[in-house]
């Protein structure tokens, strides 16, 4: 491997702070010790030091660690520099490390040789920047899990599964002379059924951890005067919006972060839709249309006094086919009863936004309309890319069983093997354009 330039960069949080740490990594480490404090540390030992510009003047007063290639994060020599977090003391001490021969790091460029180095692989690279980014305690815990190779021993134990599956198909393309069919032999079906359900619960596990990282975006949507604004204050547990009886008080957008058992919603409250002369409120509309083509999931919230049933749903309102769950709001007013019903228009939940009546079932609703269950010890965090993987994984196993039982063609099922391990390898890194990888680690923190 080519020798790497050394790069350095703050990893600590801009702004004031009780420590700042200046990271470097490279071969000039060691060098830029010597010419910090004078030394270099010991490795691996915290070395209290002054630091010096090029001057000679001392900068700061801290704690200096060496780690030597290969025992260090990134694989590289690593020296990190621990001082006072005052955002001056940080940039002179980052400009020193510079004039000694480093350049600025580019965000996640740290992760990005650990990966090159085999410390992590690409699944445990991005769980760095998920365990940063976490904003509730399941999603802490099941980054961690992913940092710890939870997620990786899981795609491991899928390829292994799919090389000896690959390997039969391969030996049967090769000795097509020999007495025993191998691609009739019911082994092999066995096998990859067997396979393609390993796949498939993976597949769920990942999607429990996609939605733990970037939550649902839940778009309440409606007629004036439905009970939106107050739906959104119940849900959030604040006096997000301002509730009166004048319809139409919602001109704007009105955006809450929610977690119901450990998955995060982001619900957006917006205009009720009618039409109107009224430049604002037209303008409040144009963006309510605009975030429910954006949507996962439309809650479409009714008068339940005013409607006997969904007269004001207008299907136009939906550009693409996003699902609609139908709120029934204030049946504190009348003689419906709170919980969830099925419909000739859908899922129906009916519920007093002002008393609380029914949203037990609206919150249970949710989960299951994405298959969430609760972040389980089992679980890992996963990212959209995962899922895609493992659904072209699934498709192509699926393929390869499909020409198993119809024709048995060795070289059609040697190639939906091939892709299916390609998939699967795309997910940890050991198959990946430098494309993706530029496009995974320019989405992490300069400092990491």
């Amino acid at each position: 491997m080519a020798v790497l330039e050394t790069i350095a960069a703050v990893a600590t949080p801009p702004g004031p702070g009780g420590v700042g740490i200046v990271r470097v990594s490279g071969p000039l480490s060691s060098a830029i010790a010597k010419g910090v404090i004078g030394r270099s540390p010991e490795p691996r030992i915290a070395t209290l030091a002054d630091f010096h510009g090029r001057d000679g003047v001392a900068i700061d007063q801290g704690i200096a660690l060496f780690f030597p290639s290969p025992r260090s994060f990134t694989g590289d020599d690593v020296l990190e520099l621990q001082g006072h977090g005052g955002p001056v003391v940080m940039d002179l001490l980052l400009r020193r490390t510079l004039e000694l021969g480093a350049r600025l790091a580019r965000p996640g460029e740290f992760s990005e040789r650990a990966f090159i180095h085999g410390k992590l692989d690409l699944t445990q690279a991005e769980a760095v920047a998920d365990l940063i980014d976490s904003t509730t305690e399941a999603a802490a815990r099941m980054a961690s899990r992913t940092l710890h190779g939870e997620f990786s021993r899981r795609i491991h134990a899928l390829a292994d599964a799919l090389i000896r599956v690959r390997t039969f198909v391969e030996a049967a393309m090769d000795f097509p002379d020999e007495e025993i069919d191998f691609l009739a032999a019911t082994e092999l079906c066995e096998d990859l059924r067997g396979l393609i359900d390993q796949t498939r619960a993976v597949m769920a596990s990942a999607r429990q951890g996609q939605l733990v990282r970037e939550g649902l975006q839940l778009v309440i949507a409606g007629p004036p005067n439905a009970g939106k604004s107050s739906l959104l204050n119940v849900l959030s547990g604040t006096e997000a919006a301002i509730v009166t009886e004048i319809p139409g008080t919602t001109r704007d957008l009105l955006r809450q972060e929610i977690q119901i058992d450990g998955m995060p919603l982001r619900i957006i409250d917006t205009a009720g839709l009618r039409p109107s002369e009224d430049p604002v409120e037209r303008e409040g509309i144009r963006r309510a249309r605009d975030q429910i083509d954006r949507a996962d999931r439309v809650l479409w919230v009714f008068d339940g006094i005013a409607e006997p049933g969904h007269a004001s749903f207008d299907a136009s309102f939906l550009p693409r086919q996003i699902p609609v769950t139908f709120v029934r709001n204030k049946i504190d007013l009348t003689e419906t009863r709170p919980g969830r019903r099925e419909t000739d228009a859908g899922v129906e939940i009916a519920l007093s936004a002002r008393t609380g009546a029914g949203m037990s079932s609206l919150r249970e609703h949710l989960k299951d309309i994405v298959g969430f269950h609760g972040a389980g010890e089992g679980e890992f965090m996963a990212r959209r890319r995962h899922l895609d993987a493992l659904r072209r994984a699934c498709n192509h196993l699926e393929s390869a069983a499909q020409i198993l039982a119809q024709t048995a063609a060795g070289e059609l099922m040697a190639e939906d093997l091939r892709l299916a391990h390609y998939a699967l390898g795309e997910i940890t890194g050991e198959f990946s354009s430098d494309d993706l990888l530029g496009e995974i680690f320019a989405s992490f923190c300069i400092g990491k």
